[in-house]
This record gives structure tokens, sequence and C-alpha cells, in this order.
């Protein structure tokens, strides 16, 4: 009886640019509501909806992180997170290596 009422979680698909694309089109045509694309498509409202709100600003209607900018931000972190890495090991080696030549 407990597992009544809960949902299985969906699978996590990977879903191309232009796909998300045709979807905000048809959100912003205005024939159908964002729900009822997303129920069309087997999309989750609340993904149609990031999606949506991206594109605006992407085009500059609405305040936010462009997609170029976001993926240079996480570029960025990777990058930053790889270089403290490369910090540490060279601490670590410098103080062996001090050590050592005691």
């Amino acid at each position: 009886m407990e597992s009544m009422g809960k949902k299985k979680p969906r699978p996590r698909r990977s879903l191309t640019p232009e796909f998300k694309a045709e979807i905000v089109e048809l959100c912003r045509r205005g024939d159908r509501s964002v729900g009822q694309v997303a129920k069309d498509f087997d999309l989750t409202e609340t993904a149609v909806r990031d999606w949506v709100k991206q594109a605006e600003v992407d085009t500059g209607e609405r305040d936010g992180l462009t997609s170029d900018e976001r993926e240079e931000l996480a570029r960025l972190r990777r990058e930053n997170r790889r270089l403290r890495e490369d910090v540490e090991i060279l601490k670590r080696a410098t103080a062996f290596f001090a050590k050592e030549t005691r």
C-alpha cells in the first residue's frame, strides 16, 4: 500500500537544441498552452517553461544569463576547479620534497 500514489521517476532524456527550439516556437505561437505542448510531446511542463524562459533571455526579452554565458561560466568553473587541484598537488609535492631535502 505504500507504493500507491508514488510515481516512477522519469528516465532522463537527452534532447537536441533544435528540438527544444521547435517546442519553444510552438509555445510562442499561442495555438496551444505550454501545458498542452508539454503533454503532446511527453515532456514535463516545468522543463518546457524553463526552455521558453531561456529563449526569452537569449533573445533579450528577459534579464538573465544567456545560454552562451551559462556555457562559458560552466567552462570557467571546470577550469578553476582543475587549476585549484593542480595548485593543491604542487603544494603537497613542495612539502614532500622540502621534507626530503632536510
